[in-house]
């Protein structure tokens, strides 16, 4: 009798229970395990905040011309050409006008992830609406997916072009060159990005709306719109932020493509696309002021890529725990 108590003693576990962790503690655990998606969101954050705060360090004014100081090169050049003419007055140098590079650097940033956050927003929006639409009503089904259908099949870059060209000048009449640019870039890129959401939410909405708690309120009476709200929408936001994610990475792009181009904005207003545009002719001989926005532009894409793996991998409750 006693060596069967003590044998019971020894198959039990007396070490205290762990606590018990929160969803949003298990998805912080998932994600700080992702080393490149926590390297992408700190390099997120610390561009985001170079272009937002770093003009009130270097106050520089972007557009200002100085043809005694043109032609200046990056100070980091002159460690293999010590014949380069630098100045730390412009550590990023100076174009062929004597525009501050660093300064057009920081206002271009702001540009382009402004518009990449404006029309990742727009794009989520109409998405999330969308899906959840065709996912909930059965009647709505199959023309929204026809419509989605439709805009996948369209030429994206052709189509961009021609609404650029179509809406340029109205636009820029009654919001300004800045302003009209601005919206009509965002409209466009938004209205041209939101298929892969939708098509996305729909599928989880299509699974959800079967569950039991959503035919348990579906019988206590709860209204469409309740349940859309209170019982849809949060089970569907882990896919809506992932591919928050991934459209402002595509948003970036885009805009920089079409500023490239010269059908973005005035050319005397800084994009990292136009400030690409403007260095090709010269790229021989200044390369760096092609690599300049173009690795601003590359490591910010890659950056917002690695956060949406992270943050696909910690949401995924299949994945998490791996």
């Amino acid at each position: 009798m006693t060596d069967d108590i003590q044998a019971i003693e020894a198959l039990q576990d007396n070490a205290p229970l762990a606590p018990h962790r929160s969803q949003l503690a298990e998805v912080w655990l998932q994600f700080r395990q992702h080393k490149g998606a926590l390297l992408g969101g700190g390099f997120l954050l610390f561009i985001t905040f170079a272009v937002l705060f770093g003009a009130l360090i270097w106050d520089l004014d972007p557009g200002k011309l100085d043809i005694r100081a043109k032609d200046h090169r990056p100070i980091y050049t002159a460690l293999w050409d010590s014949d380069a003419k630098t100045s730390w007055k412009h550590p990023f140098g100076t174009d062929q006008l004597g525009r501050d590079g660093l300064a057009n650097m920081i206002a271009g940033g702001r540009t382009s992830l402004a518009v990449g956050w404006a029309a990742m927003l727009l794009s989520l929006f109409l998405g999330a609406f969308i899906g959840v639409m065709a996912g909930y009503f059965k009647r709505l089904d199959g023309p929204l997916m026809r419509l989605t259908d439709l805009f996948l099949s369209l030429p994206i870059l052709p189509m961009l072009l021609v609404a650029v060209t179509l809406f340029r000048q109205p636009l820029r009449a009654n919001f300004g060159p800045e302003g009209g640019m601005f919206i009509l870039i965002v409209g466009v890129i938004g209205l041209t990005s939101w298929m892969h959401t939708a098509r996305i939410v729909r599928g989880d909405v299509l699974a959800l709306k079967e569950r039991e708690f959503v035919l348990a309120a579906r019988s206590a009476g709860t209204t469409s719109r309740g349940i859309i709200t209170r019982h849809l929408l949060p089970n569907v936001i882990s896919p809506i932020v992932v591919s928050a994610t991934f459209g402002l990475a595509t948003a970036i792009i885009t805009e920089s493509a079409l500023s490239f181009l010269g059908v973005g904005f005035p050319s005397d207003f800084p994009t990292w696309g136009k400030m690409l545009a403007d260095s090709v002719d010269r790229m021989q001989e200044f390369p760096e002021r092609v690599m300049l926005p173009g690795v601003a532009i590359s490591l910010t894409v890659l950056a917002v890529n690695f956060l949406g793996d992270g943050l696909r991998d910690a949401l995924d409750p299949r994945i998490r725990g791996r």
